[in-house]
């Protein structure tokens, strides 16, 4: 019985052990459940607190950025120039000043040994830096906060460098590198002619090289916009090249012509000019045997072909009206003086003046030699009266000054003699030394001028021929000394218009110095 207690006992003992066991199993979960629970409420906690402390933080970034709104971002750059924290204007006084200094620098180019500049004026670079600047001024506010946060943090990281856009006058550019392709040192030699007196040369060209204009472009292109033409010279890409093949038809059609007749019409009132032609003295064929044996330049001869009838051959009727005349006096005893007078008028005796064209006295006489038939008479020297070869001719020049004037026309050129001479009063003479002063004037009317001259009797007299325009004035010349001392004098010139006996216009046409025999 006793063994069976005891046996009861322990079945007992058993079952109360497994109760306990159940319990303990229940109890671990639910322990475990609510470390679990206290563990989520936990990082929940710190979740919202750092997405708080987040949402601060951004809020204040934001605030901050919003309320600096009139300045550029930090971190902002234009072409390497930090622009951070400047308003507009201070950002755009910082980049004028900074391009204005480097746009001042030449564009260096180089070929082997040879260098050469191009101006930035010259092809107008320039730099956008408004542009430039509204970008970086835009940068972080475009309104949308999240955006706008990110490319300011962004800039303030890693930076953010805006280059500004490069204009220039890329044709402007293309004629400058075709203009010195000729200007290298082993630029190829293009063939060429020229006329010399009677004769037409003709030169041979030689291989050499060509300015590769593209690549060359491209490469300044480059160096431009990074500025680095500053710094650094350009080599200029060649190409080999060889001259163009000489054409003797083509030269010969430009250059030959045929003579034009002189020939007017009365309405409208119009004077054509004659026109001399030119052609060659050996025919063409033998031109170009004469091209095909010539080492480097050929010559061949011309022959002038002169026209019918002149513009000097045109009757008086092309010149209806007289518009002024002048005379002055000489001494028809001194014949050497006599002479070179006559040579002179003789030049110019029947000239016709085209409306816009300019007479050159030097030109219409040429040059005063012997070979031409000028004789030794007084002229002034280094302030003294000596013989000299042409003297006299200044009274020729004189008298048509004079003309010209009383003719309304323009003055182009004109010089005082260093003593008042004795047939003109002071500021009324015109000296000419031939290559050093000239007399010129110009055809400021509408129709064509006709210029008569002779010399006879002792006196010089010129007479302009043309046609009356729709308002012609009554021209008054004037002149008077101004001041006068022992050693100069000095006077002016006036000119003075007249219509109906009322003055429309009064012009100085010269101030003059001489000096005192």
């Amino acid at each position: 019985m006793i063994i069976e207690e005891e046996k009861k006992v322990e079945i007992i003992d058993d079952d109360n052990s497994k109760e306990n066991t159940n319990e303990n199993f229940k109890q671990i979960p639910n322990n475990l459940e609510k470390s679990s629970k206290r563990w989520i409420i936990a990082v929940g906690i710190f979740l919202i607190c750092f997405l708080c402390l987040i949402i601060i933080i951004f809020g204040i970034f934001t605030f901050y950025n919003h309320s600096n709104n009139t300045t550029i971002s930090k971190g902002i750059y234009i072409n390497g120039i930090d622009v951070s924290n400047l308003t507009k204007q201070e950002a755009k006084n910082k980049l004028e000043s900074y391009y204005s200094d480097k746009l001042s620098n030449d564009i260096t180019l180089i070929h082997n040994n040879y260098t050469t500049y191009i101006k930035t004026s010259e092809i107008n670079l320039s730099f956008d830096i408004d542009s430039a600047i509204n970008y970086a001024y835009q940068c972080g506010k475009t309104n949308n906060i999240f955006t706008d946060n990110f490319q300011i943090f962004n800039a303030m990281i890693n930076g953010i460098n805006i280059m500004p856009i490069v204009n220039f006058d890329e044709e402007s550019l293309k004629n400058i590198l075709n203009t010195l392709s000729s200007e290298l040192p082993d630029a190829v030699v293009e063939s060429g002619y020229y006329i010399e007196g009677d004769n037409l040369i003709i030169t041979k060209g030689k291989d050499g090289y060509i300015i590769d204009v593209n690549s060359t472009l491209e490469k300044m292109k480059q160096k431009i916009l990074n500025l680095n033409y500053l710094n650094e010279t350009i080599e200029i890409d060649t190409i080999a090249n060889s001259p163009k093949e000489i054409n003797l038809d083509a030269i010969y059609n430009e250059i030959h012509k045929e003579p034009k007749d002189a020939y007017y019409t009365s309405d409208p009132h119009t004077i054509y000019p004659s026109e001399n032609g030119i052609d060659f003295q050996v025919s063409l064929d033998q031109a170009k045997e004469m091209l095909q044996i010539a080492d480097k330049e050929c010559t061949i001869p011309l022959k002038v072909l002169k026209p019918n009838i002149t513009t000097n051959m045109i009757g008086e009727e092309a010149f209806p009206d007289l518009l002024a005349s002048f005379s002055t006096r000489y001494a028809a005893s001194n014949t050497n003086r006599t002479t070179n007078l006559r040579l002179a008028s003789n030049k110019i005796d029947g000239y016709v003046l085209l409306p816009g064209e300019t007479f050159s006295y030097n030109t219409v006489v040429g040059e005063r030699t012997i070979a031409a038939g000028y004789k030794d008479a007084a002229i002034y020297e280094n302030g003294k009266v000596v013989d000299g070869l042409g003297g006299g001719i200044c009274q020729i020049s004189t008298t048509l000054f004079n003309a010209v004037l009383l003719s309304n026309l323009e003055i182009v050129e004109l010089y005082n003699h260093q003593f008042v001479p004795s047939y003109a009063k002071a500021g009324r003479d015109a000296t000419v030394v031939y290559g050093i002063k000239d007399f010129k004037f110009k055809n400021s009317r509408k129709h064509a001028l006709k210029i008569n001259c002779s010399v006879q009797n002792g006196i010089a007299s010129f007479q302009i021929w043309g046609f009356k325009e729709e308002t012609e004035y009554d021209v008054e010349i004037s002149s008077n000394i101004t001041s006068q001392t022992s050693s100069y004098i000095k006077a002016s010139a006036y000119r003075t218009l007249k219509l109906n006996g009322q003055v429309i216009n009064r012009e100085k046409i010269r101030n003059a110095t001489y000096k005192v025999h």
